[in-house]
């Protein structure tokens, strides 16, 4: 009997271990690694060749264009030059500065410069348009003695037309007067070589 009941409190406590085992396992849980993504900071250029913005001129003038470059710390631009073409035609090579009419143009913008003592190129090629803008119109033809409505202001050559006159609705002599110009403001009329009528 006494060796039963030895042989019952040993299993027992072998149970007992083996149960406290199993419930630290449960209780501690071994933790998975967790990853962690590292993401490198993009290094900014040394030049940035920015795009030449496209251009409106009047009639035959022309538009000037030059190079627009950015450079960072450290970097020293040596020289900045514009090559333009015009279908297969180069119009300007390796130039500071261009001048050009209206028209749609093939415009590389060149760059050399130094970081340190080392020589370094960049480039950058883009396609410029140079709009051409019909001027405002400022006056207009007459009909008879009467002015379009937008264009009011009557425009007249009196005596050896040499005195030149202008004339404002509500005016004394603007009802009968028959305009050589019809313009949109008295300022277009003084502009034109016009002078305000004194009625």
């Amino acid at each position: 009997m006494k060796t039963f009941t030895r042989t019952f409190a040993a299993l027992a406590a072998a149970a007992s271990i083996a149960l406290s085992g199993a419930v630290v396992a449960t209780a501690a849980p071994v933790t998975p690694t967790q990853a962690v993504s590292i993401v490198a900071a993009k290094k900014a250029p040394a030049v940035t060749i920015n795009k030449i913005a496209n251009k409106s001129v009047k009639g035959s003038a022309k538009a000037t264009i030059r190079p627009s470059v950015k450079a960072a710390k450290g970097v020293k631009v040596t020289s900045k030059v514009l090559t333009v073409k015009q279908g297969k035609k180069t119009l300007a090579k390796n130039k500071t500065s261009v001048k050009l009419k209206a028209g749609k143009y093939k415009v590389t913008t060149k760059v050399n410069y130094k970081i340190g003592k080392k020589k370094h190129t960049a480039s950058k090629a883009q396609t410029l348009v140079i709009k051409k803008v019909s001027p405002k119109k400022t006056w207009a033809a007459p009909k008879g003695k009467n002015c379009p409505e937008s264009f009011p202001v009557k425009g007249n050559k009196t005596g050896s037309n040499k005195e030149w006159k202008y004339h404002v609705k509500g005016g004394q002599y603007y009802k009968r007067t028959v305009p050589e110009q019809c313009f949109k403001s008295t300022d277009d009329a003084r502009k034109a070589g016009y002078r305000a009528s004194k009625r």
